[in-house]
């Protein structure tokens, strides 16, 4: 007996189906709804909204504005799908400027709650309200009393749709994802005042923020006093692109990526572009497992960037990713390195790469370091081979350990270990400063660097110096690992990186996919040091590698690379291993605990931390140095309480 199988014939979907499928992409929380209406108002001119939740949104969330409105004719138009006010022609479409574009929201959000719709347009006598409760039902308009703006209230989410309901957390974890969400976009309008209410308590209360004081007044109240603190202020444009906003220091970072916004003129949006050119500005310079924390905004034209590539706008696709790549990296990158110890920085206001820039030029300039270590001065580059025949003396000297090793047992003198003559010999020359510092004097303080002076060495690990503010602690070893480290890059960098052919050539199965990226990218492999030949549909020859990289696993790093190549368009995946590298030699090369240092080689190794590019972390990702204040040392022995 045969069974016979009829197609189901096409139709049209419901209204109210629509609809709600449209909901299935755009609403999939209380979160979800405050996001798309808050953007309506943005996008309606509003300077102040009100927000009032209860149970986490679920039970009620409203939104009022004092916007431009809706016009009485538009209220039933409003809460159809696909109906909006912000853009008319596919040109509009390709250079979107509002927030919201798509015409969905409303419609979507009417069909799975209950909701209330009531608006003045500027300029009309009257307000009129609409209500829609998830039905196939023609809206009714009725007059109301309403101000100029709009209040869109919405009950009971997911009324009509229980499966969607159950899927809904406590309203504590909902009232978090719908609090976040606010946080964003004042983050991201500063000149809006915003208020939010959760049942009838108020959670945030912010004005606008016109002036810079302001604004990191606001940044304060959502992201913490401690980010304002430690933070780096940049603002940096490049023809058509301008990137400006607070980088957290790579001591202040957080164990989870919860404090970061990056905003594309003034849309937030996570991008894997965007993220991976911030983690590369980081890369050596945070802990491991640590993340970093920023509040970022890049402006760019609206016509090279597309912002239609999900139902919740939150991802974006670029005409130019590298280039925006590279910018970011780029900025972020000098910002960071440009960070150095500062003599008379405010600890309550946040760094500025304007006031980095004149630390680098002026203080830099006026205090020399006394050649710490034998290294050459921090102006000149030396060579690599020079590095390395330093690099074999130091590993002769200290056996290669981990900076924690036993190491910190052993107790090496500077006679002993023959590092020159003007330490070998223990002549001593007494800056005036020190002299002042040793006898508890004070020092004027044009003439006190930002370290200060170095007073005395603790348990041959750490060392102690005196500055304006305080007490100054330094980590010799891990001060002295990244000066070496920076040294040797830059000399690296200076012969750019030497290929070095390989003996038998190494044969490697790819895709065919693969395969052709390697064909295109042909000058970025040799850029990076490797001559890599096609020589089949899916197979590639490796005849030249990096030759410091002459042991690694070279196959998988030119699979890393080519998967770098397909995403991003270009690959550091060979900067880092070389930099992996050359951070082992310093780390090896740097001074081992437990090593009696003279107030001159503590002096000059506190000059080459001031006078070098990230001085403020190890190669690890450890700080180097601490501040405490008079306040701090105050406040421990209670003087003045």
């Amino acid at each position: 007996m045969s069974t016979v199988t009829t197609s189901k014939r096409i139709h049209s979907l419901s209204p109210r189906l629509a609809n709600q499928i449209a909901a299935g992409e755009v609403v999939e929380r209380p979160a979800s709804v405050i996001k798309e209406l808050l953007e309506n108002s943005l996008d309606a001119g509003a300077s102040r909204i009100d927000i009032d939740v209860e149970q986490g949104g679920i039970k009620r969330l409203q939104v009022r504005d004092n916007g431009s409105g809706i016009h009485a004719d538009d209220l039933p138009l409003a809460l159809s799908r696909h109906a909006t006010s912000k853009i008319l022609t596919l040109e509009d479409l390709e250079a979107v400027a509002s927030l919201g574009f798509r015409g969905e929201a409303l419609a979507s959000v009417s069909s799975v709650s209950r909701l209330v719709l009531t608006s003045r347009a500027e300029g009309a006598e009257h307000a009129f309200r609409v209500i829609a409760e998830g039905r196939d039902m023609a809206t009714e308009v009725s007059p109301a009393a309403h101000p100029q703006g709009t209040t869109v209230e919405v009950r009971d989410l997911f009324f009509n749709t229980p499966a969607r309901r159950k899927f809904l957390r406590t309203d504590k974890t909902e009232y978090g994802h719908l609090e976040e969400v606010v946080r964003r976009l004042a983050l991201s309008r500063f000149d809006v005042g915003f208020t939010l209410r959760h049942n009838q308590k108020v959670s945030l209360s912010l004005s606008p923020a016109r002036t810079e004081l302001e604004r990191e007044k606001r940044i304060g109240q959502l992201c913490g006093s401690a980010f304002l603190q430690q933070s780096v202020v940049v603002d940096i444009n490049n023809g058509p692109l301008r990137l400006h906003g607070w980088v957290g220091l790579p001591t202040f970072s957080r164990s989870q990526q919860d404090q970061q916004y990056f905003f594309v003129n003034g849309r937030v949006i996570r991008d894997r572009l965007v993220a991976h050119a911030i983690r590369q500005a980081y890369q050596d310079v945070l802990y491991n497992g640590r993340h970093p924390v920023f509040v970022l905004y890049l402006y760019v034209d609206p016509a090279v960037v597309d912002v239609n590539v999900h139902p919740t706008k939150h991802e974006v696709r670029f005409r130019d990713g590298r280039l925006v790549h590279d910018f970011i990296f780029s900025s972020l990158h000098r910002a960071l390195a440009e960070v150095r110890p500062q003599t008379a920085q405010d600890a309550t206001e946040p760094l500025s790469v304007a006031s980095v820039t004149m630390v680098q030029g002026k203080e830099a300039g006026e205090f020399q370091g006394q050649g710490w270590m034998n290294l050459p001065p921090a102006g000149s580059t030396p060579g690599v081979g020079q590095i390395r025949e330093q690099m074999a003396g130091y590993a002769r000297l200290h056996p290669a350990q981990d900076a924690q090793s036993t190491a910190y047992g052993q107790t090496t003198t500077v006679a002993e270990s023959g590092l020159g003559a003007t330490y070998a010999s223990g002549a001593k020359q007494v800056f005036p400063q020190e002299s002042m510092a040793m006898q508890g004097l004070p020092a004027a303080s044009a003439d006190v660097p930002p370290l200060g002076f170095a007073v005395a060495q603790l348990h041959g690990i750490y060392i102690l110096a005196q500055n304006q503010q305080g007490l100054v602690v330094v980590d010799m070893h891990a001060a002295h690992e990244r000066i070496v480290y920076e040294r040797m890059k830059s000399a690296w960098s200076g012969e750019g990186i030497k290929s070095q052919p390989l003996l038998v050539p190494v044969s490697m199965a790819v895709s065919e996919r693969e395969a052709s990226v390697a064909e295109e990218h042909e000058e970025s492999f040799q850029r990076l040091g490797f001559r890599v030949q096609r020589m089949g549909a899916e197979n590639l020859v490796i005849r030249e590698v990096p030759a410091l990289l002459r042991q690694a696993e070279v196959p998988q790093l030119v699979r890393d690379v080519l998967a770098d190549l397909q995403e991003f368009g270009q690959s550091s995946r060979v900067g880092e291993q070389i930099n992996e590298l050359l951070g082992t030699m310093a780390c090896h090369g740097a001074v081992r605990a437990n090593r009696q240092l003279t107030l001159e080689e503590m002096n000059g190794l506190l000059r080459d931390m001031e006078r070098t590019e990230r001085s403020g972390q190890c190669n690890h990702g450890r700080p180097t140095w601490s501040q405490l204040t008079l306040k701090d040392l105050d406040r421990l022995f209670m003087r003045g309480q």
